[in-house]
């Protein structure tokens, strides 16, 4: 009997495609801003910001680190209305890109002691258009990975653009470590060699980084959802204004969900690496690592970063995204609680290498565990044709309230506890506390189907008129 069977289509986009694209553009995009964020403790307060006031420049660098931020939201609403009018494809080219020729201009800017407070003036424009750039890329690669995910694995495919995190991290700190242990007899890191030329490398090799990028990019074709949306016509004109008036409050749900990640993501990597270099007789004291030490030992824990990050997906598969994060946000709350188990001296040795070393992996244990299913829970909160729109103003604008403030609040916090961190702990926990309210109130997604009207499986009446109204607009 012959079958009259009709084989299944094939996927627009491989397996292979989607996680490369996926993973490669958010590697990018946060090896540019890891990249950054390492100048901004090392560099930029002696190059761009000479008050002569070692607090004052950190924090006028660190300003400039989070005015990114600000800008991040602005990225998400122009990124957000081509992704969701024009498709995804090339809406993510156009933010790579951005993102490279901001970074890689960092690399030639000119410094304080040739033109002036010019110099910070350039750095914050080059700043704000990474910023801008950050704020279209991370939705559009999620839903790259989502969109195109097979049933049942999208908070697994979701885990892929979140691996740029800790990849990012990694490259861009080894970047540093190679250049710092070519000048071993210059003194690396703070010789005269390092701040004239050698800082600037980093940002110059990110050219060769983000033409890699670009080459996987143009290959990628327009998921199934996207087309299936303007095929009904579906698009919207102004999908940031059709975003705020049928789903706001999913956005403000969003920008909760992601609010302790980012503290905690921040603090873990900007702070703890100014908090663990500072000489212990400082007037704001540190732990008194030195930078390649305490380098080290955070690339350490961002592995187990990286390792949960992959290993929440299936597990978001499995329990469902809202019940794994209640947990994670919950042992968040917990460590910033706890801080000082880790962190106090232990004797007039100093501080214990290993517990410091305990508290890197802890806290990017728990990093990996929160970051890796906003990856798919973002976009499963909006439909197909708003949906890049809403992830990444949710995503972005909680950018400002947990990333732009967290290094700025958290050295203030240090200097207020005269070298102590025990409040950043707390000011972590309180971030916690408001992540778990917001996560009460949310509902699970993991069942929402996403290549139809994002009415879930449970058939939520709530979103089935939401999904009707959209339809009839």
């Amino acid at each position: 009997m012959t079958s009259t069977a009709t084989p299944a289509a094939q996927p627009a986009n491989s397996r292979g495609r989607v996680i490369t694209a996926s993973l490669v553009g958010t590697t990018i995009e946060f090896y540019d801003f890891y990249a950054y964020a390492t100048a901004a403790v090392l560099v930029f307060p002696i190059l761009f910001f000479p008050t002569g006031n070692t607090t004052t420049a950190l924090l006028l660098s660190f300003a400039t680190f989070g005015a990114a931020m600000v800008a991040r939201p602005i990225g998400a609403v122009v990124f957000g209305h081509f992704g969701d009018r024009l498709g995804r494809k090339g809406t993510l080219v156009a933010s790579l890109l951005t993102m490279g020729i901001a970074t890689f201009l960092i690399g030639c800017l000119p410094t304080y002691n040739d033109i002036g407070v010019w110099a910070a003036v350039l750095l914050l424009i080059c700043r704000l258009a990474q910023g801008f750039a950050l704020g279209g890329e991370w939705s559009g690669a999620a839903l790259v990975a989502t969109e195109n995910a097979p049933k049942g694995k999208r908070a697994l495919y979701g885990t892929f653009p979140q691996l740029g995190a800790p990849i990012g991290f990694i490259i861009a700190n080894s970047v540093f470590l190679i250049i710092n242990f070519s000048l071993p007899g210059e003194g690396g890191v703070a010789s005269d060699a390092f701040l004239s030329w050698g800082w600037r490398i980093p940002f110059l090799f990110s050219a060769v980084m983000v033409i890699v990028g670009l080459w996987v990019r143009l290959k990628l074709v327009e998921s199934d959802a996207f087309k299936k949306a303007a095929a009904k016509g579906e698009i919207k004109k102004a999908p940031i204004g059709y975003v705020f008036q049928k789903y706001w409050w999913q956005l403000i749900l969003g920008t909760f969900f992601m609010l302790a990640t980012y503290v905690l993501f921040y603090l873990m990597t900007s702070f703890t690496l100014s908090f663990g270099t500072r000489p212990v007789d400082a007037p704001v004291a540190g732990l008194g690592f030195a930078y390649t030490d305490f380098v080290l030992m955070q690339i350490i824990g961002v592995l187990f970063f990286g390792i949960c990050t992959l290993a929440s997906g299936p597990l978001a598969d499995s329990i469902g995204r809202r019940k794994l994060l209640l947990w994670v946000t919950s042992f968040i709350i917990v460590f910033g609680a706890i801080w000082m188990v880790f962190l106090a001296p232990r004797d007039a040795a100093g501080f214990s290498g290993a517990l410091v070393q305990a508290f890197l992996i802890f806290g990017f244990l728990l990093m990996g565990m929160t970051f890796g299913p906003m990856g798919a829970l973002l976009p499963e909160l909006f439909p197909t044709n708003v949906r890049y729109t809403g992830s990444a103003v949710a995503y972005n604008v909680s950018s400002i309230l947990g990333a732009a403030l967290a290094p700025i609040i958290a050295v203030w916090l240090w200097e207020v506890g005269a070298g102590s961190p025990w409040l950043v702990g707390i000011y972590l926990s309180l971030s916690g506390v408001v992540t778990l309210v917001a996560l009460i109130l949310g509902k699970e997604t993991k069942d929402v189907d996403i290549d139809g009207d994002g009415v879930t499986d449970e058939g939520d009446e709530g979103a089935q008129l939401a999904a009707k109204e959209a339809a009839m607009v």
